[in-house]
């Protein structure tokens, strides 16, 4: 939906009068909403990583070892395949209602698991608490484009961005601590009054103007909200668990690809039928919109390299301790929400697709740099890139989703929103996929053998590590920078031919 009127350039951006867009919440009590937000975004980041460093304890309580792993995964595959839902959701009924229930979903989930009693019911439990947790980051990010108009939505979006970093490297830490001293079950009790704030600051004082309404009850589209869960938890599940739980070409696997192409074409066919879709056509039909999903997409894909694989690195090749090996991890977590916050000086200039080009291609410059490092190095060395990333992938994530944020009137932002997040959530599970794999194989013929990342990491002391093993795993991390250095320069070049020069935004009413 483009607004009508004259157009106005602003740096490289179209500037639209909004003819039909509606406004967001009230500014009263704004302060307190934004505060809920990050409450929120907090509670999202830390359940992604809190639970894997308490994961001997609770295997050891409630045994289950050997699928422990959908932990994990089952919260990310619930978190991932309702995003588009709550995305249209919200569209349909307003911010509030969908983050006040999903809050209370989330926070269900986490009372249910402080009491489960065996590994399924936790797991069962976990896959709740992601029910919820698609909700907390969807209309999360939405809300912060209602309540702020563009040109103030960096500061909104940066504080965002800090927040989820520093959750997301705080999550291993504080899990630890709460098994360690003070029981596993903690780790979701703690939600409770975190969440419970965060609930009665948006019940409070999120006041959301009155809907327009022509007199017809909004229709839902149940059908293909039921027919997108189900595909897009086959098909993660068959990347997820393949290569892991059985081989690529075993039965399994090819069952439920097959089962997830017959699914893709339900929902084909669901959607196109529904009057009010939950993916509607137009996002992918709308250039801009298509354009930063791949693009974002391709993000989530390269983050694999450095968040999944560099403190194995750290750890094994350069001799470090899990602390140490965290700290060269975490120092992009720095970096990302300050360019970020800058990155607003930037867009207004030269336009939200140039930013963005020269955050992803400064990315692909530091991915490539990675395999060029001398072995076995020092920590300084890969710490220099990650910093260097960071401040890249700030450039590049931030503009890009106000640019699709601004495109789009009220009633579509957060199925806009959800797209782009769903986009970069299934580009993740892609490339963990795809990167383990390609571990995988380098270590096999490095090694001589069937070899597998993680068994050799787990069997190994840090300062105890072969050469040999040492020198397969560097081998094995730099061909995965390699594959995350062409996933950036893919994106780079879809946003160079593909992505409009001048985004159609909105004005704010």
């Amino acid at each position: 939906m483009q607004g009508e009127g004259t157009s106005v350039d602003q740096g490289d951006t179209e500037i639209r009068p909004a003819a039909t867009d509606r406004p967001g919440p009230a500014p009263r009590g704004r302060a307190a909403v934004v505060a809920a937000l990050m409450l929120a975004m907090a509670l999202a980041a830390l359940d992604s990583t809190i639970v894997s460093t308490a994961v001997p304890q609770i295997v050891g309580d409630l045994g289950g070892f050997s699928y422990f792993s959908w932990l994990f995964s089952g919260y990310l595959l619930a978190v991932t395949v309702t995003l588009p839902v709550y995305g249209k959701l919200s569209d349909t009924f307003g911010r509030k209602p969908v983050l006040v229930a999903g809050a209370a979903v989330f926070l269900l989930g986490s009372l249910l698991c402080a009491v489960a009693w065996n590994m399924a019911a936790l797991i069962a439990f976990r896959i709740v608490q992601g029910l919820g947790g698609g909700a907390l980051q969807g209309t999360v990010q939405t809300l912060a484009a209602d309540l702020y108009p563009l040109k103030e939505r960096p500061k909104i979006q940066a504080k965002l961005s800090t927040v989820w970093a520093v959750s997301a490297v705080a999550g291993p830490g504080i899990g630890g601590v709460l098994a360690a001293y003070a029981g596993w079950r903690w780790i979701f009790l703690v939600n409770l009054p975190v969440g419970a704030v965060a609930l009665w600051l948006i019940v409070r004082h999120l006041h959301e103007p009155a809907r327009r309404s022509d007199g017809a009850r909004p229709r839902v589209d149940w059908a293909g909200a039921l027919a997108v869960f189900a595909c897009g938890g086959v098909l993660l599940t068959a990347l997820v668990q393949g290569g892991v739980a059985w081989p690529w070409w075993s039965a399994p696997s090819v069952a439920l690809f097959a089962t997830g192409l017959v699914l893709v074409a339900v929902v084909v066919l669901v959607e196109r039928r529904a009057a009010e879709p939950i993916i509607p056509g137009w996002v992918w039909r709308r250039r801009t919109i298509a354009v930063v999903n791949l693009a974002l997409g391709a993000l989530g894909l390269l983050m694999v390299a450095p968040s999944v694989f560099l403190p194995t690195y750290a750890q094994t090749v350069l001799g470090l301790a899990p602390a140490a090996a965290g700290f060269v991890l975490s120092v992009w977590t720095l970096s990302w929400p300050v360019s970020a916050a800058l990155s607003q000086h930037v867009y207004r200039r030269i336009g939200f697709r140039n930013t963005a080009m020269i955050g992803i291609g400064s990315a692909s410059l530091v991915l490539f740099a990675f395999p060029l490092l001398p072995y076995p190095g020092s920590a300084w060395q890969p710490t220099l890139l990650m910093l260097a990333l960071g401040a890249a992938l700030g450039l590049f994530q931030l503009p890009l989703i106000i640019g699709v944020q601004s495109t789009v009137g009220w009633a579509e932002r957060g199925t806009a929103t959800a797209s782009v997040l769903f986009c970069r959530q299934t580009g993740q599970t892609v490339g963990a996929a795809v990167f383990g794999a390609i571990a995988n194989a380098v270590l096999a013929g490095r090694l001589g053998g069937a070899g597998d990342l993680d068994a050799v990491t787990r069997a190994l002391g840090t300062d105890a590590a072969p050469e040999a093993t040492r020198r397969a795993v560097a081998d094995a991390v730099h061909w995965v920078y390699t594959g995350a250095g062409c996933a950036a320069t893919l994106a780079f070049l879809v946003l160079l031919v593909w992505a409009p020069r001048r985004f159609p935004v909105l004005t704010d009413q």
